[in-house]
């Protein structure tokens, strides 16, 4: 009995701040506290979960509980779907599938199947192609694909691709190349991976002096940045405070 009533009030505790936070009529708190297990089922059913529902972070959540649960759900998902309909959408939501699953081999066969007719040099199959290719360490591979993917889209844009290809040229032992494309990218790049490379090659460089200021300049700009930015940032930001 005394657990019984102890979930009560915890429940009827877990309410009532919500009640506070998301400015609803106070008379709800009557029906929580007079209703005890059912009013907590009244209220969470009817403004809890709506709330869940529609919050971007709770869902979020809730895909990636149940892609812990069965991670290749998705994955099944998909197959049918293209099973249903052989079309270049539906091969690219497989591959970053398997790429997101950790087969690139298989993510590289799917991209590669998608380069034909009007796709055959469609940009992003190409840059998704190459980021396979990457992962599995096919440097040259994935250099060559980003190449082919310049010259056939000369105005494509893409941050992530840019950051690839000094990646490659780094890879491929031209670190002069690389570090002239991480320079364009430590003003452009939205995020701070680019930075902490380039601070990294600086240092294999033997360049330690550039590659604390780059450090410097990273620190302090982040610990003025909003917290939203800080905490997505913040594999980089540890990342980067190793370094100095």
């Amino acid at each position: 009995m005394p657990v019984f009533f102890g979930l009560s009030i915890i429940l009827q505790f877990i309410c009532l701040v919500h009640v506070v936070r998301s400015g609803r009529p106070y008379w709800w708190i009557w029906i929580i506290l007079m209703g005890s297990y059912l009013g907590v089922a009244v209220y969470a059913f009817t403004q809890i979960l709506p709330d869940l529902q529609n919050d971007p972070r709770a869902r979020g959540a809730a895909r990636g509980l149940a892609k812990k649960l069965d991670p290749k759900k998705d994955l099944r998902r998909l197959r049918d779907e293209l099973a249903r309909a052989d079309t270049v959408k539906n091969r690219l939501q497989l591959g970053a599938e398997f790429l997101d699953l950790g087969e690139p081999a298989e993510a590289e066969t799917v991209f590669r199947d998608c380069l034909k007719g009007m796709y055959a040099t469609d940009p992003d199959i190409l840059l998704a192609l190459a980021k396979a290719q990457f992962v599995q360490d096919k440097i040259a591979d994935a250099h060559a694909t980003l190449g082919t993917l310049i010259a056939a889209n000369p105005d494509f844009k893409s941050a992530d691709g840019h950051l690839l290809y000094a990646r490659t040229l780094e890879g491929l032992e031209r670190p002069a190349e690389a570090l002239a494309e991480y320079d364009v990218l430590d003003e452009s790049y939205p995020g701070e991976e680019a930075r902490v490379r380039k601070a990294e090659l600086l240092l294999k460089l033997g360049r330690k002096d550039d590659a604390k200021a780059t450090i410097d300049r990273l620190l302090a700009r982040t610990r003025i940045a909003p917290a939203y930015y800080r905490k997505a940032q913040s594999e980089w930001i540890d990342r980067a405070k190793k370094l100095v």
